[in-house]
């Protein structure tokens, strides 16, 4: 298997990849983070019924990739709480998202249009593209509530969720797997905001901790243009739950890592993660199930 050193997507890959998007995106890419002030993972509480807002902030930082020589400037954050509510933080979509917003190597790519990208299982690649990820099973279980309506249950919202795979590669991106498209899908939350991707345990390449993107739309049928979006986030696991899987087949280059990368050197996650830290149950063996509740401004 391919060293994951040599793949093209490490941290200053990333980040080189996203200052070349357009302006309008650039602008997208500013990384709003939780704030240190973020309630816990669930982001709801018992439903006070209060319209109150309050919103924290932390100062920007400036960084430099070591081995590009890029420097990066983190925009503040902003954790807006409304009602008994805090909003998901706002985070980067790129470099792999696949929306429409951005190129791969043949030109800009917009899985949302085309036919079969609805579905839940999202483990094969869908349309003329063929392929299936290997990996530990995983069932991502979402709830997507309205912040602005005391947390009630966005129903009909819907969601565009895509990962890296095993071997930290994007399809449509990452050398090897340009032809394929699996690990990415659109759902559509049922009357109480839930919605089920069956998936695999994502690997962790270098330069950031594993985790998943995601897009809220607030329908089905706007969920075929990412200028219709109302939140980009992304969600993480526990360390120890990585740590179980990637001692497992295929996880390999995962393990070296996982172990030289932290929550707090992690560029999205370092300032705060407690709103983005998804509940884990069930095994290596017969897979584990990861569960969110996602709070937006519906």
């Amino acid at each position: 298997m391919e060293s994951h050193d040599d793949h093209e997507h490490s941290l200053a890959a990333d980040l080189t990849a996203m200052l070349n998007l357009n302006s309008d995106r650039r602008q997208t890419l500013r990384w709003l983070l939780a704030g240190a002030s973020a309630l816990p993972v669930l982001g709801c509480g018992g439903g006070s019924g209060s319209s109150d807002s309050t919103t924290s902030t932390t100062s920007t930082a400036t960084t430099t990739t070591p081995t590009t020589g890029t420097t990066t400037t983190t925009g503040t954050t902003t954790t807006t709480t409304t009602g008994s509510c805090s909003v998901i933080p706002e985070e980067t979509g790129g470099p792999y998202p696949a929306d429409g917003t951005n190129s791969n190597s043949s030109g800009v790519v917009n899985v949302l249009t085309q036919s079969g990208v609805v579905r839940s299982d999202i483990r094969s690649s869908f349309g003329s593209a063929s392929g299936t990820a290997a990996g530990v099973p995983l069932t991502i279980k979402l709830q997507i509530v309205n912040a602005n309506n005391n947390c009630a249950a966005l129903a009909n919202a819907a969601v565009y969720l895509w990962h890296c795979d095993r071997d930290g590669n994007y399809s449509l991106y990452s050398s090897g797997v340009t032809n394929q498209n699996y690990l990415r899908g659109v759902q559509e939350a049922d009357s109480n905001g839930n919605i089920t991707f069956t998936t695999i345990y994502p690997g962790c390449y270098s330069g950031r901790v594993p985790h998943v993107h995601f897009e809220v739309y607030p329908t089905l049928a706007k969920a075929s243009s990412a200028s219709n979006r109302i939140k980009t986030s992304q969600f993480t696991f526990p360390v120890a739950t990585s740590q179980a899987v990637y001692a497992t087949t295929g996880y390999s280059a995962s393990v070296t890592n996982l172990a030289a990368i932290s929550f707090a050197t992690d560029n999205i996650f370092s300032d705060g993660y407690s709103l983005q830290m998804a509940t884990i149950t069930g095994n290596a063996t017969d897979g584990y199930v990861a569960t969110l509740t996602v709070a937006v401004s519906g």
